[in-house]
Parts: C-alpha cells; structure tokens; sequence
C-alpha cells in the first residue's frame, strides 16, 4: 500500500543543517509513491546537494527562478499548478518571514506566492534555533502563516547543532511522511474524542510469572492512527505491548483487565466512540502470591483459583453516555472458529451497535488481517488487507454510522 500514489509533492528546502533530514524525507515521500519536484534556495545548496535530491527525487532539482528548462520562463507557476502539495522542510525562521511578508525574489517563495491556495496547501516544517523559535517575531510569524491557511508541522525537541537544547528542531524524517499522509486522509471524524483499547492485559500469579495471550495490540494501533489521520482526538489504553504510540496520539498504558477497566472509565466520560480491540483476559488468579511459587520437588502442579475478570466493553455500553447515545460502542470479537455464530452471540449480549470479529490464532501478531462488521442488519466482510487499510476502512465505516445516527435523532 503506497499511501501517496498519485500525489505530486513539491518539497522546498531553505538555508539550515536540517537539510540533511531533507533527504530520507524526499526518499520516504517517493517510496509512498509520490513524485517528488524538489526546490531549493541558494542558502538550502549550503548544507546539501541539488545532486543529492536530484537523485533521491529521480527529478531536476530547480534552485532559480530564471531556469531556462521551462519553455515559457515561468517555473513559478509551471511547479505550482503541478502540485497537490507544498511542503517546505526545512522552513527557516527568514523564509517564514519572507512568506509572511509575500517576499517573492526568489523561485521558492515566489511559487508560495503564486500557487492556487484553495487547490495547493502550503506544509511548513519549521527548523531553527530555540532561541529563534521562542522569539516573539517567530511566533507571530507562526500565528499569521496558520491565518493566511498554512499548516504548520510543529517542531521537536532536543540538542541542536549550535550545541544548545530546546525546542525548534525540525521534526524527524518519519513524523513528517506521517503527517504528510495524514494530511491527506479525509478528516471524517473532525472535532470527535475517541477512545480505543489495545493489545492484552497480564494477570499476575506471583512477581515473576502471569497470564495473558498473543494478541500484538497491532489492530488497535492500527485504528488509533487511523482515527487520528480522520481528525479526531484520540485516547489508546494499551496492555503490554512492544509498539510504538501512533503519532498524534494519547497512551495510557495499563496491565491487568482491572486496571484497563479504571482507565477506560476515565476516559469514557468525555469520548463520543469507544472502541474496544483490547483481548481482555476472561479470568484471573483469586490470590497473587507475594513471592515466585517455585516447584517443591513433589511433583504436584500448584491449585490455582481464578474469578472472572470485569466485562470491560458492556460495562461501557451500559453507562449512562452509551445509553443515551452520546457514545458510540464498537466491540471486537478475536475466535478460533465459528466466527459469524459466535460473533452474532457476542453483538446480542453486549448490547452494541457494531461488532468486529476476526479469526485470532490468523491475526495476533500479523500486519494483515481480515474483518467481519456486523450489526443488527447483518454482516459484511472486510477482505484482507493491512491493518492499517483495514483501519481506515473501519474509521471510515464508524463515522459514517455516527453521521447517520445524528440524522435520526435531527429528524426525531
């Protein structure tokens, strides 16, 4: 899956050491199949190469705004009008200013200036010192660029190359082929809280030892990123799991069933959709013993006692808000076989619009998967794809539900 097949990137580059991350920037955006027409101003060609990102881009690098290539000399509105985005990363402190003021004296902020904003968004990276970052002309800078329709990317944190720390780096190469992508993805869950839960919980026997299952929490990452690219403000209660936490997005990072139960009742008073991925344990020890239970010599395996854990996701469908229709409840169910059947049981018992099922032993710890939505109307699969496509395909369903929903109740 290239998820900027068909998108044409411009990506300028302006004087700073950033330019270095400028490169693996160019390099990720063509591996998600964009094109790539690479800008740069005099003051980028001191830090890198029109060679290097003329290689990396497989395209001629344009650093003048008298470029004799284009037949009608005007490469400021030749590259503009190609593009469905310009994203400039590096974007120094003078160049933000230049934008800010319409400066338009060289070949980069000229095509800024030029570009048609209502069809070509204009990304800024920003990259600079801590100092330049904090200072007052900086953030107003910032404010009026955010008011004339630029997204600003954010920066990092950090050691700088002047060898002072603070905030103002650009961000990383990854952080921004993630927001570029996201970018892109339609924004359907604007403006909603959503809250997911992922991976497995662990029930303790003793310090050492405890129960849990294979679930890789991947699925549920998965739909928190998704989630996150659709606009919404996302919460992930997570098990212990060995993923790092989607960009943009909110972690609580819990072990037991109990635990992710109180975590998820916090969260839920705020949330307009709940998504429960997380294989919860069914049942766990009566008693944790205090020290490692080690075997006596006997032979004789320990007795252990189990109680039944808490139903996290009908305790949520049960509240007040779910109830009331405020918040959306999506359940999955995770089976070693009968899927549709046992499936069907589980959206009856628990009282929810939506239910997930897939096969478990197929999924836990794979980067593909294959779903069935089902609801009070029936069932209808989702053939396999990546997560992540699976994901989004998901996202894309549950807002669609949520918008039908408040028709309803408008129409009542």
């Amino acid at each position: 899956m290239n998820d900027l097949a068909g998108k044409h990137i411009v990506l300028g580059l302006t004087g700073g050491i950033a330019c270095y991350k400028a490169a693996q920037l160019c390099r990720g955006l063509v591996k998600e199949g964009a094109t790539v027409q690479v800008v740069m101003t005099e003051g980028a060609e001191q830090f890198i190469t029109a060679v290097t990102m003329q290689a990396l881009s497989n395209r001629p690098v344009y650093t003048s705004q008298w470029d004799a290539r284009e037949p009608n000399g005007m490469p400021h509105i030749n590259l503009s009008r190609e593009a469905d985005a310009i994203l400039i990363a590096p974007c120094s402190a003078d160049f933000m200013a230049r934008l800010v003021q319409g400066r338009s004296d060289e070949l980069l902020s000229l095509l800024c200036l030029a570009r048609p904003r209502d069809t070509v968004p204009l990304l800024i990276a920003p990259a600079m010192n801590r100092e330049m970052w904090a200072h007052p002309a900086t953030q107003r800078n910032m404010a009026q660029l955010a008011a004339d329709g630029a997204t600003l990317l954010g920066v990092g944190s950090g050691w700088q190359a002047c060898g002072e720390t603070g905030d103002g780096r650009m961000l990383e190469p990854d952080q921004l082929l993630h927001d570029t992508i996201a970018f892109f993805q339609p924004k359907l869950l604007a403006g909603k809280r959503v809250l997911i839960t992922a991976g497995p919980t662990f029930e303790a026997l003793d310090p050492i030892r405890g129960i849990t299952n294979h679930s890789s929490g991947k699925m549920g990452f998965a739909i928190a990123r998704a989630a996150q690219e659709a606009g919404a403000e996302v919460a992930l209660v997570a098990g212990p799991v060995a993923l790092a936490t989607p960009r943009g997005v909110r972690r609580i990072d819990v072990q037991s069933a109990r635990q992710m139960l109180q975590a998820t009742e916090a969260q839920a008073q705020s949330a307009h959709v709940f998504i429960a991925t997380a294989a919860v344990a069914d049942w766990r020890p009566a008693e944790q013993a205090g020290q490692k239970i080690k075997k006596d010599g006997s032979g004789d395996a320990p007795t252990i006692r189990f109680v039944e854990n808490p139903d996290i996701l009908a305790t949520i469908a049960r509240g007040a808000r779910a109830t009331s229709g405020a918040l959306f409840c999506v359940g999955f169910a995770a089976e070693s076989h009968d899927l549709l059947a046992h499936a069907k049981a589980k959206l009856a018992r628990k009282g929810i619009p939506l239910l997930v099922g897939n096969i478990g032993p197929a999924a836990f710890g794979q980067d593909d998967n294959q779903l069935l939505l089902l609801d009070a109307h029936g069932a209808r699969e989702l053939p396999r794809a990546s997560k992540l496509e699976l994901a989004r395909q998901l996202v894309a369903d549950i807002a669609r539900r949520i918008g039908a929903q408040r028709q309803q109740h408008a129409s009542a």
